[in-house]
């Protein structure tokens, strides 16, 4: 099979390309930097060219509302382009729970996207994923300073990029499902405690002080983006992947 990878050059699709490549199928990464413009259009149809599947694991550049004219313009474009290149499968990345989150503006751009591409003239899967080992940092980010970190105790299930990529690519080798493919971490933490995980195994001395209203994961009722019981529990732990 030959497969296009959209945002193939980034952190989820670099390791998504190199799985289909280990699986013995042709990637190809298409990216803005390699003439593929997907907010215009921009290279698409060429990029597309004699691809059995397209994978996009793009993403919008805010998470403000713009993020939802972002999907929106961008899923159009990849519709369009994969129904006349003959494309016959279309793969996103999307978010567990992530109908499940109102408040936040970025969750209901992702869901505008999920609702494009049902509705599109492709066969596609959507593959939602819990949050990134490797978001963790940037999380604590937004709300921290020299001395402490303040996080809320919202529920995470947090998942390594390479699980995440893993289960992409074996979407995308198989047949469209027209279905939502869950994929989460195998543990289950308060995002507070999470943060002091984190900062414990980091020697950063910095403390946690769990705070309700800290942070975007502060709108999260209850245990919306933990994954319910028709998941795929990726193998990776946290901790063992913080100590390597």
């Amino acid at each position: 099979m030959k497969i296009a990878v959209l945002g193939g050059t980034g952190l989820i699709g670099s390791r998504v390309v190199r799985e289909i490549t280990e699986a013995g199928h042709e990637a190809v990464p298409l990216s803005r930097s390699g003439g593929v413009d997907l907010l215009t259009g921009e290279g698409l149809a060429s990029g597309l060219e004699g691809a059995d599947a397209v994978v996009d694991v793009t993403n919008s550049p805010t998470f403000d509302e713009d993020a939802s004219a972002f999907f929106r313009k961008t899923t159009e474009h990849l519709l369009t382009a994969a129904r006349d290149q003959g494309v016959g499968h279309v793969v996103i990345l999307s978010i567990v729970g992530v109908d499940q989150v109102p408040d936040l503006d970025y969750y209901r751009a992702k869901v505008l996207q999920e609702e494009v591409l049902k509705a599109g003239p492709v066969p596609y899967t959507i593959v939602r994923a819990t949050q990134f080992f490797e978001f963790v940092d940037a999380i604590m980010s937004w709300s921290s300073d020299a001395e402490t970190v303040r996080l809320p105790p919202t529920p995470m299930q947090p998942i390594a990029a390479a699980d995440i990529a893993h289960a992409v690519a074996d979407v995308a080798v198989g047949r469209p499902l027209r279905a939502t493919v869950d994929v989460a971490g195998p543990d289950v933490f308060p995002l507070d405690e999470l943060g002091r995980i984190t900062l414990a195994a980091r020697g950063d001395e910095r403390g946690v002080v769990t705070d309700d209203t800290a942070g975007m994961f502060a709108a999260v009722p209850d245990d919306a983006i933990i994954a319910g019981p028709d998941v795929l529990i990726a193998p990776t732990h946290y901790r063992d992947w913080l100590a390597g």
